[in-house]
């Protein structure tokens, strides 16, 4: 058995402020590697600013992140996150839009399509797709990075219930090989025996 103490994600007595006010006071938890954990709350609660946290965009004000041992204040951990926007490039064709995602990570865009369902518009440009294709796309880098942390706010915005199913069987096959899921939602997710956490 794994130990533990470098086994999923730990986060010890994280405190952040956006702005002036302090969002985030004394956080802690862990989430197991195939654990997955639905954050909650009304809006402006913290959840985003956890979430950047936790993907190294915003240095936590107190506390420590640690992935599987490492500080996530340091370089190359291997994280994945998926904001509100979505982060296409509007010129670049939806295959050209994963190439670099692809090199990091040395995932297989083709693949990530095909589990997005966006094999058919593989060379059409980004700024043709409707708002679910994009994110379909913006999702399809979670796959090509094989990030082992995904980090997803609000992952179902503009996605048909199909596109959601799909997402959920994505997350769960992803949990199987002992990855971790942290989602922001004010939505019900298809993530199964997630834990919550209530900002």
């Amino acid at each position: 058995m794994q130990n533990r103490s470098h086994a999923g994600l730990r986060v010890a007595g994280v405190s952040a402020f956006r702005g002036e006010r302090l969002v985030l006071r004394d956080l802690s938890f862990e989430v197991p590697d195939g654990g997955a954990l639905l954050l909650l709350g009304a809006n402006g609660s913290g959840k985003s600013t956890l979430l950047r946290v936790l993907a190294g965009l915003k240095r936590p004000d107190a506390g420590q992140v640690v992935w599987r041992g490492q500080d996530l204040r340091e370089p190359g951990a291997p994280a994945a996150y998926l904001g509100h926007l979505d982060a296409v490039k509007p010129g670049l064709t939806a295959t050209e839009n994963l190439a670099l995602a692809a090199r990091i990570g040395r995932g297989d865009a083709a693949a990530a399509l095909a589990a997005l369902d966006l094999s058919a518009l593989a060379d059409l440009p980004a700024r043709l797709l409707s708002a679910g294709q994009k994110r379909r796309l913006a999702l399809a880098r979670l796959l090509v990075s094989q990030a082992g942390l995904w980090l997803l706010d609000e992952p179902t915005l503009g996605l048909d219930a199909a596109s959601v199913a799909r997402l959920g069987a994505l997350m769960a096959a992803h949990r199987a090989v002992g990855g971790v899921v942290v989602a922001a939602t004010h939505l019900p997710l298809p993530l199964g025996d997630a834990a919550d956490l209530r900002l």
